[in-house]
């Protein structure tokens, strides 16, 4: 009698012990709804001082991308109301509509050109402002900086002026006065150029907040890394580039990085003051201007919310891979 009695308490020892380690192997992790509530509890005056910003921004754009994800599931017309169709917008999408898969590869070559080569641009140019004098620097920075605050409409009026397929276009005129062509070219009307045409005019500005980013980022280098990488052996401007200030920007260099394919998957403005909807054959024809045409031109709503839901899908996937890649330690 008694060995059982002891094989018991044995075994609801062993039950126990199990429990317990159980318990220590895998603690109860509070949900971050939780965290976060405490957070609020413990920081009330900052995030009452964040209230508006979290306010505005829940309705401009966390409500308005939810509602596009919505309707990209429907047919919606303005006039009536909206009729669940499933996944046919996105087969439409991607089988049917022809325009759209070159609207595609339209904007990822310009996205692939602009997007290097105007975040390398940006960055060698803050670093050359930022080794000038100072009394200079503003003036320079105004001068790359202007251009990208600059309205499109503004500045399609000097790139036509430019490019225009007359004698009065001022790359026509000297072409011709020189001998280089013996007739005008058609910039924005030959297939062929309205692309390299737009690739241009948004290089031009592309100089925005990255670019400010970048400058600041440079001019805060500590002066103490050059003195201890001049003790270390380094001697050249760039060997204290590489090993130096890029790794010491590297979070301005990550924001310059997602501003800049933000701005070339975005590219709308600079077509459409060129080349208008639709351009020559669709030559110049971006993800961003077919929604335009199915939003505010045919007002098919819930089509041009499933090309919206597309574009913001890949601006997310090349967003991670710029993570991936510059933000790893």
């Amino acid at each position: 009698m008694s060995s059982v009695n002891t094989d018991a308490v044995t075994s609801k020892q062993i039950v126990s012990k199990s429990i317990v380690s159980k318990s220590i192997r895998s603690p109860r992790i509070p949900s971050k709804l939780k965290l976060l509530g405490a957070d609020i509890k413990r920081h009330k005056v900052s995030y009452l001082f964040l209230a508006p910003f979290l306010l505005l921004f829940t309705l401009f754009t966390i409500v308005p991308i939810f509602t596009s994800i919505g309707l990209s599931f429907s047919y919606y017309n303005i006039i009536e109301s909206p009729r669940y169709i499933g996944l046919s917008n996105y087969r439409l999408l991607f089988v049917d509509d022809d325009i759209f898969l070159k609207a595609i590869g339209i904007t990822f070559k310009f996205a692939m050109i602009t997007g290097p080569v105007g975040y390398i641009m940006a960055f060698l140019l803050a670093w050359v402002i930022s080794q000038i004098p100072i009394k200079y620097r503003f003036f320079y920075t105004l001068c790359f900086y202007t251009p990208s605050i600059t309205s499109a409409t503004a500045m399609s009026v000097v790139w036509l002026y430019l490019f225009a397929g007359d004698r009065k276009g001022l790359i026509n005129y000297w072409a011709l006065k020189l001998g280089i062509n013996h007739e005008p070219y058609l910039f924005l009307q030959n297939v062929n150029s309205i692309v390299p045409v737009i690739i241009i005019v948004s290089l031009w500005m592309s100089m925005g907040i990255g670019f400010l980013a970048f400058l600041a980022g440079l001019q805060n280098v500590p002066k103490d890394l050059y003195e201890a990488g001049a003790i270390d052996g380094i001697k050249y401007r760039l060997q204290e580039l590489w090993y130096i200030t890029i790794p010491s920007v590297k979070p301005q260099l990550l924001f310059g990085a997602v501003l800049q394919v933000v701005f070339s998957l975005q590219v709308f403005d600079v077509s459409v003051q060129l080349v208008g909807i639709p351009s020559p054959l669709y030559a110049g024809h971006t993800i961003l201007t077919h929604l335009f045409d199915y939003a505010f031109i045919k007002f098919e709503m819930g089509y041009a919310s499933a090309i919206a839901v597309v574009l913001f899908l890949m601006m997310i996937g090349m967003n991670r891979l710029i993570f991936k890649w510059l933000g790893r330690d």
